[in-house]
């Protein structure tokens, strides 16, 4: 397993060393290099060099090409305007390179690792106990999901964390009423339950507890004391409150099997994981003054954050009536991931309309010393998912519309596009309802991971099993043709040729599929799974010009011809298939 060094890189540091060769004067200077739509790149540093060194940039110009290594990689350099270069690469270089991509570990690409990489604790997927899971926690489940793969990829350390809504005064009202209603969570023939009829019986019980809890005095009394039992640690009560939990985890992880997830039960550590801490995490911030009483509640107030009265808006650790507030909960949580998981990044993919709080959370950590120098947090923040009229995604009876309905539609829409091309390729009832769920479920996620995070996007079950336009089914016919292709190759063989000249359509597609490594590094740095979905796109449209211009198997090339293409071909269904499974979509061989 050997990393290989994109065109890029390598043209970069040639021209930097012939920056450092002919203008010694000029100290490190960087190339500016860039892709251009006039040679495969155009550097544009010399114009800023010539500025600092006073001279003639043309003539600059001149001087750093005149110092630059013969080698196989550059075709052509020109100078350019006010000292740019055109720099066009020898198809000799870009089939070399593409390759020792190839060559390389099948899984891996050629791309390496990152050598600064550390431990990230991933908090997303965070649904709440004896709650159905809506359209709201698509995006923190399928997000967070692609950067765990992601980042495991560039050789981080990812330790996921599902901080589940486990904890709180709603237990006290649904354990007193199981309580008085023993039967209310048993199933028939006390088999276990599935996912659905799990949360119909927790439906069941929520809303009776929450009918009875309204109208009742009494009833609504004996399940705030039932709510101090579940604090104080009481046996019984903490026994049926694991019930819940049980009962809703087998619910949560039908719902992230549908969307082809993997969660295990040790990543998931709710709020009352922490429990403990929220004292100490209290006492501690209080005593270095970080935090303040106010008004009877234990506060931390920020010079910047001010309501629109213009009064200080404070971060709320310890209510007044006893009770600790949700941040008790994430600044123990944050003492947690440090000292006890070596974090040295924590990333939060949350809703964009928490982002106050965290930044808050963050900034009284910082202060309290359990964020110490070396540690970095993010919020992957996210916006909203959108119907088609620009509103929240709603049912037509203005109900917030369940997860597993939409992820239920989303199959049936592209099993019946799948069912729509299945004979003409002989495919099997079984391969039908199998590719129908990869279809429809990367769909979903498609959708989401192809619009940056932070921006609200519209929930469009036409457009995203469309095999037009930038969707996921487009790129996964895209891989199921090239996967034809090879099959129907016979006895040719994907082999590389560097000594062929290459038409402009393999040029563009090898330059891009070169690109791969680049992309993953940005996309992991910046926690910008978008940018490895538009990547894609491009790749399987630079591909479709290529299968257009360039006829593969045709009887007319001559077998180098056929095997050099069948070489890209190769190289970029094994691109298509890793990029895909690193945003959590799936590839089939036959569509």
């Amino acid at each position: 397993m050997a990393s290989v060094n994109s065109l890029a890189s390598t043209l970069q540091q040639q021209l930097a060393d012939a920056l450092t060769a002919a203008l010694p004067d000029a100290g490190t200077a960087d190339p500016l290099l860039r892709r251009s739509d006039r040679a495969d790149f155009q550097a544009n540093g010399i114009l800023a060099l010539a500025k600092k060194l006073k001279g003639n940039p043309r003539e600059l110009a001149a001087q750093v090409t005149g110092a630059l290594p013969a080698s196989d990689l550059i075709k052509d350099i020109e100078v350019s305007g006010p000292g740019f270069l055109n720099i066009t690469l020898s198809d000799k270089a870009i089939i070399e390179t593409l390759a020792a991509r190839a060559a390389d570990d099948e899984d891996r690409l050629g791309v390496p690792y990152n050598p600064s990489a550390g431990t990230t604790v991933i908090d997303y997927a965070q649904p709440n106990v004896a709650k159905e899971m809506h359209v709201g926690h698509l995006r923190s489940a399928v997000i967070g999901d692609a950067m765990v793969q992601i980042l495991e990829f560039t050789g981080e350390s990812v330790v996921p964390r599902h901080h589940i809504g486990d904890w709180g005064t709603q237990f006290g009202m649904l354990i007193q009423y199981l309580i008085e209603h023993p039967d209310e969570l048993d199933h028939e023939d006390d088999k276990k339950a599935d996912g659905e009829a799990a949360m119909s019986s927790l439906n069941r019980l929520y809303k009776a507890s929450r009918a009875l809890f309204d109208s009742d005095e009494e009833f609504k009394d004996r399940s705030r004391n039932r709510v101090v039992a579940l604090q104080a640690g009481d046996p019984e009560t903490l026994a049926l409150w694991q019930r819940f939990v049980d009962e809703s985890k087998v619910y949560f992880y039908s719902v992230f099997d549908k969307l082809d997830m993997e969660i295990n039960d040790p990543d998931i550590v709710g709020e009352s994981g922490y429990n403990d801490m929220l004292e100490e995490t209290c006492r501690i911030l209080e005593e270095t003054g970080v935090a303040v009483r106010s008004e009877g509640a234990l506060c931390v107030f920020f010079d910047d954050v001010k309501g629109p009265d213009g009064n200080p808006t404070p971060l709320i650790v310890k209510k007044t009536n006893g009770g600790y507030g949700y941040a008790a909960t994430d600044l123990s949580a944050v003492r947690d991931r440090v000292q006890n998981l070596d974090a040295t990044t924590l990333l939060y993919v949350v809703d964009v309309r928490q982002s106050l709080h965290f930044r808050m959370v963050f900034e009284t950590a910082r202060q309290a010393g359990w964020l110490k120098d070396g540690v970095t947090t993010h919020q992957l923040a996210f916006g909203t998912v959108l119907g088609k009229d620009g509103k929240p995604f709603k049912t037509r009876e203005g109900v917030t519309v369940r997860l597993e309905d939409l992820l239920d539609e989303a199959v049936e829409r592209a099993t019946a596009v799948v069912r729509e091309k299945a004979e003409k390729i002989g495919l099997s009832e079984e391969e039908i309802v199998e590719n129908g769920r990869y279809v429809g479920i990367g769909a979903v996620k498609y959708a989401d991971l192809s619009t940056s995070a932070v921006r609200d996007y519209k929930f469009d079950l036409d457009q995203m099993v469309s095999l037009h336009g930038d969707t996921s089914v487009y790129l996964q016919y895209a891989y199921a043709r090239i996967r034809s292709i090879l099959r129907k190759a016979g006895d040719a063989k994907p082999v590389a040729h560097p000594e062929l000249e290459l038409a402009p359509a393999e040029r563009a597609l090898g330059l891009h599929l070169d690109q791969f490594g680049e992309v993953l590094a940005e996309v992991a740095a910046g926690y910008e799974p978008h940018k490895l979905a538009a990547y894609l796109y491009q790749l399987a449209s630079l591909y479709t010009t290529f299968y257009d211009q360039c006829h593969v198997l045709s009887d007319e090339n001559p077998a180098e011809v056929v095997e050099n293409r069948l070489f890209l071909c190769d190289l970029t269904a094994r691109t298509l298939h890793k990029g895909m499974a690193l945003l959590g979509i799936r590839t089939p061989e036959r569509l």
